[in-house]
């Protein structure tokens, strides 16, 4: 993306696994009294990820809902919303519910959930994923399918937002006379966030959303989503967008024992064009991670931006 470079703002991520809720609502708590961090976010699962598979896992959406409820200023949402488990219309209105509670808070992270090549039938132990689908009764459908699924998902809650009623008649969902009120409190819904790196995904992020996520370092280097990057320019050139108007978002995990390492991974994904930064810190965590954060990465990063 060509241009001046776009003012930073920075995230903080808690997964919501092997935790308590109690600590969650302290993290998030200790973020909103701190101006640097300007926005929190959780994860979309249902069972965890990694470590003991017996372990606590909460639902992000009813989660979500409570801290909203309970912070005043950041924004809020979850980096990403499965769009395989819940109906469109019933997202809209839990959207819709969540801005109302937030004082217009929310940004709506979409994903298209889980997909697999048609053919392919990996066993959990292969794919740790899929554990959460088979436990949970969810479906698991072609790349293709779930993008067609996610775009019609956008369409909807869009018109959610915006409609007093209307009917939808797509290939994957239909509503009759669908009403959504309250509306939320940002005036057109939202901003809706997707995630993906996949280049018709990319795609769909150019004709649909108002940011782009990807997961940078360690899962990907800076070289490979500037890449990307620059593959979703290609896309907004195809269907005339001016990419500038498309806000870059990146999540990083860090290590509390190791800042200089954090800082490093921060300024490469800015310097890759990256002005949304979220950050997740793995366990053993600092007593007061947003203020670890404020200290040991934001505000060494900026200073290092106000001099380049």
């Amino acid at each position: 993306m060509t241009g001046e470079r776009a003012v930073v703002s920075f995230g903080l991520k808690t997964s919501p696994v092997h935790t308590s809720y109690q600590a969650i609502l302290r993290t998030w708590q200790q973020a909103d009294e701190m101006p640097e961090i300007e926005h929190a976010w959780l994860w979309d699962h249902m069972l965890p990820l990694s470590g003991p598979k017996d372990g606590p896992c909460y639902e992000g959406w009813t989660l979500l809902t409570a801290l909203a409820a309970q912070t005043r200023r950041l924004r809020l949402g979850l980096l990403v919303t499965n769009n395989q488990i819940r109906q469109p219309a019933v997202l809209g209105k839990m959207a819709s519910t969540l801005d109302v509670v937030s004082g217009g808070r929310l940004v709506l992270g979409l994903g298209a959930g889980g997909t697999m090549p048609a053919g392919t039938r990996p066993s959990p132990e292969e794919q740790p994923g899929l554990a959460e689908y088979l436990a949970y009764g969810l479906a698991v459908t072609t790349p293709a399918e779930g993008l067609g699924r996610l775009a019609e998902t956008v369409a909807i809650v869009r018109r959610m937002f915006t409609e007093e009623v209307f009917d939808f008649d797509g290939r994957y969902y239909t509503l009759k006379s669908c009403r959504n009120a309250p509306k939320p409190v940002q005036r057109g819904g939202p901003p809706v966030l997707i995630g993906g790196t996949g280049t018709r995904m990319l795609r769909l992020v150019a004709e649909h959303a108002d940011i782009w996520n990807v997961p940078g370092p360690p899962h990907a280097s800076p070289e490979f989503i500037a890449g990307r990057s620059r593959v979703l320019d290609q896309q907004c050139a195809v269907i005339g967008r001016d990419p500038a108007g498309l806000t870059r978002s990146v999540q990083l995990i860090l290590q509390a024992d190791d800042a200089p390492a954090a800082r490093q991974a921060v300024a490469a994904v800015i310097a890759a064009g990256f002005s949304h930064v979220v950050m997740a810190v793995r366990p053993p965590l600092p007593d007061n991670v947003p203020r670890w954060l404020v200290r040991e990465v934001i505000t060494p990063v900026r200073e290092g931006l106000a001099l380049a």
